[in-house]
């Protein structure tokens, strides 16, 4: 499914997006030491077992990417300039190996470009839902999307 384009977006509108993705250990390991984020909280099971987690944590970074990846497909795939930036980023609870991950997407505003008259700027806040439907991410992310007028006069 293609993404949205700047005028099919509405504010207040809320995406249940289908895909779903359960967190690997192998994810966690991977993703933590490509980005150099050595932290035993993330790699080491013994000493993990002493935290007040009682276990490992999933990298957040890795967190905010996943949640941000599975929003794609409805919202901005192939319609997007790309990202502006993120905002008020939270991760309320913790996410271990082991938990699957749901995300619901609201679209809190739009408005034209000031300065490009094929896009606009639409906000978004994406939440990420664990499977046992508590909040473990929440974002507000802007991105510069493009206008179907735009690539209708191109096509033409």
């Amino acid at each position: 499914m293609p993404g949205l384009y700047f005028e099919e977006f509405e504010p207040g509108a809320i995406i249940d997006h289908p895909t779903r993705r359960t967190v690997t250990e192998t994810d966690n390991i991977l993703f933590s030491t490509m980005t150099l984020n050595l932290a035993p909280l993330h790699l080491d099971a013994e000493y993990s077992k002493d935290s007040i987690y009682g276990q490992r944590l999933v990298n957040s970074l890795f967190i905010l990417g996943l949640v941000s990846g599975i929003s794609v497909p409805e919202t901005t795939q192939g319609t997007t300039l790309g990202n502006l930036g993120y905002e008020d980023v939270k991760f309320p609870k913790p996410v271990f190996h082991g938990d699957t991950i749901r995300v619901r997407t609201e679209i809190l505003d739009k408005r034209e470009s000031k300065s490009r008259n094929d896009s606009g700027v639409v906000q978004f806040r994406h939440y990420g839902i664990n499977q046992r439907d508590e909040v473990v991410c929440e974002c507000r992310r802007a991105g510069l999307m493009l206008k179907r007028t735009a690539t209708e006069s191109v096509n033409a």
